[in-house]
């Protein structure tokens, strides 16, 4: 799993990897920890080439849109694939989270 947060044109870019596993969960957390406490940036979730994502994984992305709201910022999931989207369909966060 890669994981990589950069900052670009006054907004968060978090670029998601490979297979987000319970294993991978805990890296992924580290580096994205800075969106937790949302500083008003807006956060786009870029998930082109995230293979798989577990239960660990959604509760990231949850605790990332709660911090965006918290500071006004936006949360958009960016490049997602039919059966990660399927996994959000099935869980219910298909209609809290934006899609691009």
């Amino acid at each position: 799993m890669n994981t990589k947060l950069e900052e670009i044109d006054g907004k968060y870019v978090a670029t998601l990897e490979g297979e987000m596993d319970t294993a991978a969960a805990i890296e992924v957390e580290n580096t994205l920890k800075p969106l937790y406490t949302g500083d008003g940036k807006d956060v786009i979730i870029d998930c082109t080439n995230l293979e798989y994502i577990a239960s660990s994984g959604l509760r990231i992305l949850i605790s990332i849109l709660k911090g965006a709201k918290s500071s006004g910022s936006h949360v958009v999931m960016r490049g997602v694939n039919d059966e990660i989207k399927n996994v959000f369909k099935l869980t219910g966060f298909i209609n809290i989270f934006e899609f691009e």
